[in-house]
């Protein structure tokens, strides 16, 4: 690494010579002056890693230095050194943006830590990221092949997740690559799980089972309703567990985090089948049979989430055996956003408010058609960085501002999450066969049989039979699901978009959080 360069302005540099000699030695290049006239015209002329800046200095002060430095560069970082300990001196230091702050004397270990901070940052804890990745990567390994339970898979997730994240800080490649086949190992594991226990857990009959969508109100949703507190539910569609962990920060600064939870969603991981099952507190197969005017199979036609309101109405006296006061809101485009934010404050007269709120389902879809959101999202991490964009300047953030100081409850949860898709697998039907890339059902399905999870018979997976002998066919891992007629151009034109439907440990462990007012 080259020589960081160091300015250090103080009236009485002859007395930290020594410290000068140390920094010199730990590599850093230093360059002393006495007062904030020079220092500035020296910032204009050099470049500076890192200005020293004293406080009390005859001429111009360090504050008054200060703000004029950045006004030259506003990025370059200042380190404020003073005897003067008062509270509203440290207040305007830190409103100035400075990098750090230490008071006289300051010994030299106390500078060195500070510029190791500011320049090494990045660096360091790169190194440390990658290093204690290293030591995790064999527990991680041993608790894949552990035989998880649904409990621990949750968990494995969790912490898959937040590697993924750290590793955003290395800057090793190796590293990354290491992280991310230990990632799909887990995929593969998971999809075997998967195919053995979930038609078990949506039996009937089952007494043991994770909480899936359809239980989600039930379990995590309705035990928190209270008299007089109202209970806010906001079901983001298609947010990922690491995409909560994208906006985590942005509900921090309004909301007290009580509950950070997952549960698993049903399949197909897809809106119509997930939502519904959610707000109708029961698998596809009995929506049918208890609404048969409202359920919609794949192949009929007209909107499939029109009902939402009502199963959500028929759930709640199902469940409490009494009404109470609620509303549904869905929230589909800008201005749908807009009322909300105008009517969010009329929604405290009630105990329960559901709100749905469609934007991370249309920004996976637009990302497959458009080819600048293919530039914007080209992959997880600036999927993840989009959707927080998306988030903080969203309708709905301003509308849940507006009541972030109300004593309330507040549930975050989603329907599905959705996977990037790598890997074609070849499947024939007939002209029914539903068009999703990452589920299938029709008649006469052709298909690999290793490179997706079947149901012949629909009923033990918990769906209904749109026609006799149709089969239920999901893609496991990055697969998706393409017909032999033009196939090259379609692999080519879905390869490495976001999709979902399937089996993957992104698209059906999902996030639910509980939180309060601060």
């Amino acid at each position: 690494m080259s020589q960081a360069k160091i300015l250090w302005v103080d009236d009485e540099i002859e007395s930290l010579q020594s410290q000068k000699l140390f920094l010199e030695n730990k590599g850093y290049d230093v360059h002393t002056l006495t007062n904030g006239y020079d220092a500035l015209d020296y910032v204009k002329e050099n470049i500076i890693d890192v200005v020293l800046l004293d406080e009390t200095m005859p001429g111009i002060t360090g504050l008054e230095t200060l703000a004029k430095i950045k006004e030259i560069n506003q990025q370059l970082p200042v380190v404020l050194i003073t005897k003067n300990e008062t509270e509203n001196l440290m207040n305007e230091a830190i409103g100035s943006q400075i990098s750090d702050y230490l008071i006289k004397p300051v010994n030299p270990n106390q500078v060195l830590l500070s510029l190791k901070k500011i320049i090494e940052n990045r660096r360091l804890v790169a190194e440390k990221t990658t290093s204690t990745y290293q030591q995790e990567f064999r527990n991680l390994f041993m608790a894949l092949n552990s035989n998880p339970d649904y409990n621990e898979w949750m968990e494995l997730y969790k912490k898959l997740v937040y590697w993924e994240l750290e590793m955003e800080k290395s800057d090793s490649p190796e590293m990354q690559e290491v992280f991310q086949t230990q990632k799909n190992e887990a995929n593969t594991e998971f999809f075997k799980f998967i195919s053995k226990n979930y038609a078990s857990w949506v039996n009937p009959k089952s007494t043991d089972a994770p909480i899936m969508s359809p239980t989600l109100f039930r379990y995590k949703i309705l035990p928190h309703l209270e008299k007089g507190k109202p209970l806010f539910v906001i079901l983001i569609d298609n947010l990922r567990y690491d995409q909560w962990k994208a906006i985590q920060p942005i509900f921090s600064e309004s909301f007290r985090i009580q509950e950070e939870e997952t549960f698993y969603t049903i399949l197909p991981t897809a809106t119509q089948y997930a939502r519904n099952a959610i707000f109708a507190g029961m698998m596809p197969a009995e929506i049918e049979k208890s609404f048969p005017q409202q359920w919609k199979n794949d192949d009929e036609e007209g909107g499939k989430n029109l009902f939402e309101a009502d199963f959500l109405k028929a759930q709640l006296k199902r469940v409490l055996k009494t009404d109470i006061k609620h509303s549904y809101t869905k929230v589909l485009n800008h201005q749908d956003g807009q009322k909300l934010v105008d009517n969010i404050h009329n929604l405290l007269q009630n105990d329960l408010n559901v709100i749905v709120y469609n934007f991370v389902d249309m920004l996976s879809h637009a990302r497959t058609e458009m080819e600048v959101l293919k530039e914007l999202a080209s992959d997880e991490s600036s999927y993840r960085s989009l959707t927080a964009s998306w988030f903080e300047h969203s309708p709905l953030h301003q509308a849940l501002k507006k009541i972030a100081d109300k004593p309330l409850t507040l549930v975050i949860a989603t329907d599905h999450g959705s996977v990037r898709v790598k890997t074609p697998c070849k499947v024939v039907g007939d002209k029914q066969t539903t068009t999703n890339l990452r589920y299938k059902h029709g008649r006469n399905l052709n298909y690999e049989p290793k490179e997706v999870l079947a149901f012949r018979d629909p009923k033990e997976a918990g769906l209904p039979v749109p026609n006799v002998n149709s089969s239920f066919i999901f893609a496991r891992e990055d697969g998706y699901l393409c017909y032999p007629n033009n196939y090259n151009y379609y692999s080519n034109y879905y390869k490495n978009t976001f999709q979902h439907g399937g089996v993957s440990l992104e698209e059906m462990i999902v996030p639910v959080i509980r939180m309060t007012n601060k």
